[in-house]
């Protein structure tokens, strides 16, 4: 799935470089960048994977992932602050799933290579961003972008009274995240079309530990965080 995501991001940098070539010789849009405040939306897909932490004592190969690429959609509000500075809001929703595999051992505490559970993971995405801009060069400019977010996980299964020994792997529902990006502004005749590539790392743990503080399944984790990369394309 890396690979395929791989290929994602270097089909959209060759797309970046070819609307760029078309982009140079008539100005458009000039004073779109003069608004207080213009509105948006947003589409794309992303990569998903879990930053997973063990105790000093546990095994570094318990846990394996294999993940999937989702999808993500939403709005974006724009508030000018300065020709190089605006404060964006970019609610959305963000939907991925992943397989765990419990390698060592099973809920008996058993070895078994193909112990595994499914992770579906459906997001309400609020990030607060602050977006850097370069300078404009006729119809193109740069930018970087970043903040924090709060996450809502729909498919959240925190307060099942099952835990991991009975086949469920519980996250939480709430997450804070921190987020990172840069991309390129392209301006036409109507509309200005932005594709970025974006990093999202949890800041705050996922994981619902079971009631058993031996647990063979939680135990060994002391944090474990969602990090996702987003082929975002959008359009104000």
């Amino acid at each position: 799935m890396k690979n395929n995501f791989g290929l994602l991001t270097c089909c959209a940098f060759l797309l970046f470089s070819s609307v760029s070539a078309q982009q140079r010789k008539l100005l458009q849009l000039p004073n779109f960048d003069k608004k207080t405040i213009h509105w948006g939306f947003y589409l794309g897909v992303n990569h998903r994977d879990f930053k997973v932490n063990y105790t000093e004592d546990a095994p570094k190969t318990s846990f394996r992932f294999e993940n999937n690429i989702g999808f993500h959609v939403g709005l974006i509000g724009d508030l000018r602050i300065n020709d190089n500075l605006n404060l964006r809001l970019e609610p959305g929703l963000s939907s991925n799933s992943s397989t765990l595999y419990f390698e060592d051992f099973d809920s008996t505490g058993v070895f078994n290579n193909n112990a595994s559970t499914e992770i579906s993971s459906t997001y309400l995405h609020l990030p607060l961003l602050l977006k850097v801009s370069g300078k404009r060069l006729n119809n193109s400019k740069p930018y970087l972008i970043g903040g924090a977010s709060l996450d809502y996980n729909f498919d959240s299964n925190s307060k099942n009274p099952n835990d991991n020994a009975n086949g469920e792997f519980r996250m939480e529902a709430n997450r804070i995240s921190y987020e990172i990006g840069f991309g390129v502004d392209f301006y036409f005749h109507y509309f200005k079309f932005s594709p970025s590539i974006r990093g999202q790392f949890a800041a705050t743990n996922e994981l619902v530990p079971d009631d058993n503080p031996a647990s063979p399944w939680t135990a060994p984790i002391d944090f474990m965080g969602s990090k996702a990369w987003f082929l975002r394309l959008t359009f104000e």
